[in-house]
């Protein structure tokens, strides 16, 4: 027999193409969709050999069905909502509680539903009841079901059905769940353990005392979803019934997922008064008033007691969702749910003085958050004297942990009267946790009239549309208002807007007004109606509209090479740059291909005429794309010049990486330095790759790092020799340089730790993989290292960490390097990472164009694609 994971290419792509051809096809049909189509195949393929490719039919598969995802939500949402769940472990994704009635009425909905979540890499641990089933069956027998405080009664007739039901209920979904494909064990028992809760009273009802989590991590590490009955046993063996909601809050108090899903057929709680679904409950800001209300009584009143329970010692992180089965992939994946979740949130303020602020917990999201902060454009400190100046008062608005800080101006300054939303930035845990849109309605509660300005080209445009009434853009920025229903008044905001963009004095307006691409789009309360959309996104960063001033001449010196032709790409299509000179000695005379912004020839500059260009103001910038030990000719040229101090110096070789006097153009690691910076080395393409794997665990390292490194043959470069040679690279992988490569020195040097280096080049052009071997000085878990990753980058938009192991090809022509694999040995103190990155990119042209961005004042993300 062939395994299931051994699927045939014809059978895999006929299955990809099915369900792709259906673009508005709901994700759950479509999972039938490829469940069918799988069934179909299975027995064409049972005396096949298998297929050496599965894995990459795998991920294909997983590739399409995410794709599906799209159809109810954005590509952002749900990008964000994968990454969030796969950031933990297998077991801590989701504990779903499933009632009887939904095996019943909706059994293949629910195998579809948890089909879609396992195709796209996610192990939910599903535990079921099974009340109406055992029921009908009591009843049919003559025994009638009786119940005390709630519970039921169970006698030894009642016990033993009741293992009969949930047997053949926890084998209806298993196969249910096999026939579409999914992998799944049953496992009614062995997993609870359980004293009497109190015989005399209840009979065989028990009391869980704890949870086995090895059977249920067994069964994910088989590649099987473990299914789940809540059956328990005592110390002796006897089988005891609990409560299928307790059990699920108890295995809940044990794993931590990030949620807990309990399917029933309403989609959800409804307000008793109104009749309307809750859309969410915020705990900690809401509870004591929720139970006042006379609707909450009896079993709704039971059930949000012992969800604040659960939750409160549970992480923040973990939240409860009430939804039902055709409902739950809307619920995981987008911004404005399906269903009702409850979280404990935070506690929200409101002050109107710096006073009442926490100054340094303001400081540390500031620096983490705003990007004028961080690019070097404004102070802290600075900001928070102009508020405390500000004529007409302010008010800042937060959570109790300063996750999420927004602030209102009472005026703006070109005294329209109406207030100005000035900054609102948060950090990803708020996005995740849903704070910014607890935090945006209170403001909005106090504020019904509002303007704000962010500039046209804003990533998170749409948000501002979606918050806003109405718009008016002018000379690239857009001014949003709300509450402004007279169109005087509007005519007004318009008029001084348009003053004030004739005046260019809008350099600063909306620092952080835009600071956020959406998290989770719930309303602020249980008892109001739910707001619009908007996109969702993988991380909040604040936006400024900052006037980029004149385009930025750059000259190119050593634009023959790969790098050189990427170089031209970027600033080609560069809002803020332009090619004045682009040097080669090849190429001299032959027009720019490529380059479409101005004709363009490639001349011969010699060190003598760069120094005239760079006297006459020519360029604002020199990039030099030469060999190791060219340059220093043309840098003494410049620097000859009076002027040439004030001209940025990019060298994107290794003659000043080990220069202290030079700035190592590493941003990740370096950004506070490069700002104003003329003289910028920039890592080369093996150090870039293997820094962002190393850094973040240099103060956990037990030993010297190992660096096995493989790249393209475009890494060679262009000059003819055996590691470009693709005769010679055929069926090859050439190792060389296997000590004190320049690359080994550079990092070592800049890490302050040796590393060692060993490199090879392969048949493929371009990229680079990286396996990077680190002793542990303490024992660590797989699970502890990616969190440290996941916060060392959570605001680098150039480095992703992904769970597992990157990719060169899936790498190959991306800005972005990616961090994964995280493999730790059994002893717990060694750990395998895996880095992928483009060297003509990330590892070269694109480091440059952010290292020139940062230096000349730009976007530090200006040009460069981030997709």
């Amino acid at each position: 027999m062939i395994p299931r994971s051994h699927l045939t290419k014809q059978f895999t792509r006929t299955a990809l193409l099915r369900a792709a051809s259906y673009p508005s096809t709901t994700p759950f049909v479509a999972a039938r969709c490829l469940a069918n189509t799988r069934r179909a195949s299975w027995r064409d393929i049972q005396q096949q050999k298998p297929y050496s490719g599965s894995a990459t039919a795998a991920q294909s598969e997983k590739e399409t069905i995410t794709k599906l995802l799209y159809n109810i939500g954005s590509r952002k949402e749900v990008e964000q909502y994968l990454r969030h769940f796969s950031s933990v472990e297998s077991q801590k994704f989701a504990v779903i509680k499933v009632g009887g009635a939904v095996l019943t009425d909706e059994l293949d909905t629910l195998a579809s539903a948890i089909t879609f979540l396992n195709r796209v890499g996610l192990y939910p641990i599903v535990l079921h009841g099974a009340g109406p089933q055992l029921n009908n069956l009591l009843e049919k027998a003559g025994v009638v079901p009786d119940y005390h405080d709630g519970i039921r009664i169970t006698d030894e007739k009642t016990l033993e059905i009741a293992r009969k039901v949930f047997m053949a209920e926890n084998l209806k979904l298993v196969e249910a769940l096999e026939k579409m494909g999914t992998r799944a064990r049953p496992l009614p028992g062995g997993v609870f353990s359980a004293e009497y809760l109190d015989k005399e009273k209840y009979g065989f009802v028990g009391k869980i005392t704890g949870v086995n989590k090895e059977v249920i991590e067994a069964s994910i590490r088989a590649g099987a979803l473990p299914i789940l009955t809540s059956l328990a046993e005592t110390p002796a063996g006897q089988i005891l019934n609990v409560n299928a909601d307790v059990a699920a809050g108890e295995l809940a108090r044990v794993l931590e997922p990030l949620k807990i899903v309990y399917l029933n057929e309403k989609n959800g709680l409804y307000n008793g008064d109104t009749g309307k679904k809750i859309d969410v409950i915020n705990l900690d800001e809401e509870y004591a008033d929720l139970l006042k209300q006379p609707w909450v009584k009896y079993g709704t009143k039971l059930k949000i007691k012992e969800i604040k329970e659960l939750l409160d010692h549970l992480p923040r992180s973990s939240s409860v969702a009430i939804i039902s089965a055709g409902h739950l992939h809307k619920e995981l994946f987008t911004d404005s749910g399906a269903g009702t979740l409850i979280r404990r949130g935070f506690k929200l303020f409101h002050h109107n003085s710096l006073e009442q602020l926490d100054k340094d917990r303001i400081r540390k999201i500031m620096e983490k958050e705003d990007t004028e902060v961080k690019a070097g454009l404004v102070s802290v400190s600075s900001y928070l004297h102009q508020l405390e100046n500000s004529k007409r008062g302010f008010k800042a608005y937060g959570d109790e942990p300063y996750e999420v800080l927004a602030v209102v101006k009472n005026d703006d300054e070109s005294g329209s009267g109406v207030p100005k939303l000035d900054k609102f930035i948060a950090t990803k845990a708020a996005v995740l946790n849903n704070v910014t849109d607890n935090v945006w309605a209170l403001l909005s509660k106090d504020y019904p009239a509002l303007t704000w300005v962010v500039d046209e080209a804003d990533e998170n445009k749409g948000w501002h549309f979606d918050k806003a009434e109405g718009s008016f853009t002018k000379n690239g920025k857009t001014l949003f208002w709300k509450g402004l229903n007279d169109v005087g008044a509007i005519e007004k905001v318009v008029s001084q807007f348009l003053e004030v963009q004739t005046k260019d004095a809008v350099n600063t307006a909306t620092s952080g007004s835009s600071a956020f691409t959406a998290g989770q789009r719930r309303s602020f309360s249980s008892v109001q109606s739910k707001t619009s959309q908007f996109p969702g996104g993988r991380r909040m960063f604040s936006t400024s509209t900052r006037a980029q001033g004149d385009v930025k001449k750059i000259g190119l010196i050593g634009a023959r090479g790969y790098t050189g032709q990427e170089l031209i790409r970027l600033i080609n299509n560069h809002p803020s740059m332009e090619v004045s000179y682009v040097s080669s000695r090849e190429l001299e005379g032959k027009p720019l291909e490529g380059y479409t912004k101005s004709p363009i020839s490639y001349v011969n500059l010699s060190a003598e005429q760069v120094k005239e260009k760079t006297q006459a103001g020519e360029v604002d910038a020199w990039i030099l794309a030469l060999p190791n030990g060219v340059c220093k000719p043309f840098v003494d040229a410049v620097e000859s010049v009076e002027e040439g101090k004030k001209i940025v110096l990019c060298d994107l070789s290794a003659d000043f990486r080990f220069t202290d006097s030079w700035t190592y153009g590493l941003p990740e690691f370096n950004r506070t330095k490069i700002p104003g910076a003329t003289r910028i080395s920039n890592p080369g393409c093996y150090a870039t790759g293997s820094q962002l794997s190393i850094h973040p665990l240099l103060a956990h390292l037990g030993g010297t790092p190992s660096i096995f490194g493989v790249s393209g043959y475009s890494g060679a470069g262009t000059k003819p020799s055996p590691n470009n040679d693709v005769n010679h690279l055929k069926d090859n992988l050439i190792p060389y340089a296997l000590t004190n490569h320049i690359h080994e020195r550079e990092v070592s040097h800049q890490l302050g730790h040796e590393v060692n280096f060993m490199p090879h080049v392969a048949p493929f052009f371009q990229g680079i993989t990286l396996t990077v071997n680190m002793p542990l000085n303490k024992t660590m878990t797989s699970g502890d290292i990616r969190e440290i990753y996941e916060q060392a980058y959570e605001n680098e938009k150039l480095v992703h960490v992904i769970k597992g192991v990157p990719l060169v090809k899936e790498n190959a022509g991306k800005h972005f390097a990616r961090i994964g694999g995280f493999g730790v040995h059994s002893s717990g103190k060694r750990v395998v990472v895996v880095a992928t990155i483009d060297n003509l990119l990330k590892g070269a042209a694109t480091q440059a164009v952010q290292n020139l961005n940062l230096s000349l004042g730009l976007g530090e993300y200006t040009g460069i694609p981030l997709a």
